[in-house]
């Protein structure tokens, strides 16, 4: 048991560390073509105000993402293989998306109710409405992290789970907490349960990574189709109607429920 939440510990410090590491040295070799010195750069690093470019993350997460699947598949970390595909599991897929999208507009609702602090606003808007953008959020990150938190942590949590739920429940926790941003915490957590229930039913990150691309690429189409949402709120997009919001709410539960019921009936491991 101690052995397990080690494991779940020692990958999310490499996953971060990771991170962080890359992250630094793009700055720094991003700094230097940029005609900077090392005192300049580092001094600029340690400052207390400083934040990443959009091309530094972009960037990071490619290159982190590209190491921390090399890394977590190569030492066995997370476990895939192409047979869960073979059940042509496009029925799955299609009431993932379903699900998908009844989550947007009340996790959006709920923030404008229990508002939170937003830390990364800033960095998450540019990243938005950048095309690079596009690669880090919507492809990357799917895909690296329902390696991480399915993949390896929540399949580390199951092995010998009496309860799986308290698995799948401490993997969402781990998720929420990771994005580092109170904002984003409550839907992630939200989300992860639904990813941990979904890679607890089928043993596969192809379900998960699916919902979590959905979930990123209307945020970032809609940012690109529609710039003037970005600053917008649920109740500004609906001319400032409270009826107009509830009836938005209530719609996005009515593909939320069902597609969850449908998901519920369908979703198994594959033979």
């Amino acid at each position: 048991m101690r052995k397990k939440y080690l494991d779940v510990f020692f990958y999310l410090v490499f996953f971060l560390t990771l991170q962080f590491v890359i992250s630094m040295l793009v700055s720094i070799i991003l700094g230097f073509f940029q005609g900077q010195g090392l005192n300049e750069i580092l001094n600029g690093l340690t400052n207390s105000n400083y934040t990443l470019s959009t091309k530094v993350v972009v960037i990071t997460q490619v290159a982190s993402g590209i190491l921390t699947i090399i890394f977590f598949l190569a030492f066995g970390w997370c476990r895939v293989s192409p047979s869960y595909l073979k059940t042509w599991p496009f029925a799955v897929l299609f009431w993932v998306t379903v699900a998908s999208l009844g989550t947007i507009i009340p996790s959006e609702v709920f923030l404008e109710l229990v508002p939170l602090p937003d830390v990364s606003n800033g960095t998450m808007k540019e990243l938005l409405v950048s095309r690079w953008g596009f690669l880090a959020i919507c492809i990357f990150a799917p895909v690296v992290e329902e390696i991480v938190f399915r993949g390896a942590v929540l399949r580390c949590l199951l092995k010998g789970a009496g309860r799986p739920w308290v698995a799948i429940a401490v993997s969402a926790l781990l998720f929420a907490l990771v994005h580092f941003n109170p904002a984003q915490m409550p839907h992630a957590f939200c989300v992860g349960l639904i990813l941990g229930w979904m890679y607890y039913r089928t043993s596969s990150l192809i379900p998960g990574i699916m919902m979590h691309w959905v979930n990123n690429t209307v945020a970032y189409v809609t940012c690109n189709l529609y710039p003037q949402t970005v600053d917008s709120s649920v109740t500004d997009l609906m001319g400032g109607s409270t009826a107009k919001v509830a009836l938005a709410v209530v719609f996005s539960l009515m593909l939320f429920f069902p597609a969850l019921f449908q998901l519920n009936m369908r979703l198994k491991k594959a033979a």
